[in-house]
């Protein structure tokens, strides 16, 4: 296949390159440059010929990913993907890492790493593929704004909302007045919720926000947000309360829904299966503001791959909410906006940097 996009490997564990490498492999449009133990053989390798993605390792002897990622992006920014262990210390840094530019995670836990690898199959080239595409330049400016499997494994059947809520009307009565901003994102959104986030006053409506992100990172990510920003961010908790001041993160591996309890708005949060091939998925977070907020609501839809959002975008666009998209120039990875503006969800496309102006006018 012409122009297969190039992937270094850089991981000091020689299973986890082997099988990295064999999934990688498994894709027609992805090639292995090289698989390499540590960012000083890497650098070796990109004086000579310099890869499209680098899959980088976080802890490594001679050279650590951190430092690696800063040297890259200063010099040439590149597309990396961090491989980083479930753990507490891993999602701290890999916090860190998306602060620096890194466009996405790939998680491995510290034993049965190549099963794990392999069940994850069609998600790590997801990942990978979504990073090649990514608009570089979109990137930097969000940062700096910011401060062996074989492609015949089986895919699961790809489904919608409804797997998790039912569409229709609302019950008379059940239908909140107060106003409510909902967010979905996935790769790029780190950094484009980090350029947002801060710039809100303390009073502004309650956000609810799905940032596509795997299990345990969701804390992290919602715990550096909350030093960065006057609203209180948090992940979600099941019935955590849905105020002014406060953004609700959606836990990796759980879907996020809106209810309203008695005068009370409040988040569900649940167990379920894969929509649009997310947990947390976009499309289930948007159905359920569009039937407990509707017109009152803000809906935005940012940077990522895929279309997950699209419809839920539709569903809050049709109660006669407003609703925005990031725009392509400012994406660094535009298929979600796009989706969603071909299907006539978005009432404006506006750049990163406006998202802010637009949400305080909407509370004024």
């Amino acid at each position: 296949m012409a122009n297969k996009k190039k992937v270094l490997i850089v991981d000091d564990s020689a299973v986890v390159r082997q099988v990295l490498k064999s999934t990688l492999e498994s894709a027609s449009d992805l090639e292995i440059m090289a698989a390499v133990q540590d960012p000083i053989f890497a650098m070796t390798r990109m004086e000579k010929n310099w890869p499209d993605v680098i899959v980088l390792d976080i802890e490594m002897p001679r050279m650590d990913g951190l430092t690696f990622l800063k040297k890259i992006m200063e010099e040439r920014p590149t597309p990396v993907v961090m491989c980083s262990t479930l753990t507490e210390q891993g999602s701290s840094a890999s916090m860190q890492a998306l602060s620096y530019g890194a466009v996405g995670i790939v998680t491995k836990p510290k034993v049965g790493v190549k099963g794990f690898l392999s069940d994850s199959a069609a998600e790590l080239i997801e990942t990978v593929r979504s990073a090649a595409s990514s608009n570089l330049k979109a990137l930097k400016n969000s940062v700096a704004a910011s401060k062996s499997v074989t492609p015949k494994k089986k895919v699961a059947p790809k489904l919608n909302a409804d797997a998790v809520l039912s569409k229709g009307r609302s019950a008379p009565g059940t239908v909140s007045t107060d106003k409510v901003i909902a967010i979905g994102t996935s790769t790029g959104g780190t950094q484009a919720l980090e350029a947002i986030l801060p710039e809100l006053p303390a009073d502004t409506p309650p956000i609810v926000v799905v940032q596509h992100m795997p299990e345990k990172f969701t804390k992290a990510f919602a715990e550096r947000l909350n030093k960065l920003c006057p609203m209180e961010v948090k992940e979600a908790e099941d019935n955590d309360s849905v105020t002014s001041g406060r953004v609700l993160i959606a836990p990796g591996g759980r879907h996020m829904l809106l209810q309203k309890n008695g005068p009370r708005l409040t988040v569900q949060v649940k167990d379920g299966p894969l929509v649009s091939r997310h947990k947390p998925s976009v499309d289930v977070l948007f159905r359920s503001v569009a039937k407990t907020v509707g017109k009152n609501t803000l809906g935005i839809i940012m940077t990522g791959m895929g279309d997950d959002g699209a419809a839920g975008l539709k569903e809050i666009h049709d109660t006669g909410a407003m609703t925005l998209a990031q725009n392509e120039a400012s994406c660094v990875v535009y298929g979600m906006p796009d989706m969603a503006v071909k299907r006539g969800a978005v009432n404006k496309e506006i750049a990163l940097d406006s998202i802010p102006r637009e949400i305080v006018s909407f509370n004024s």
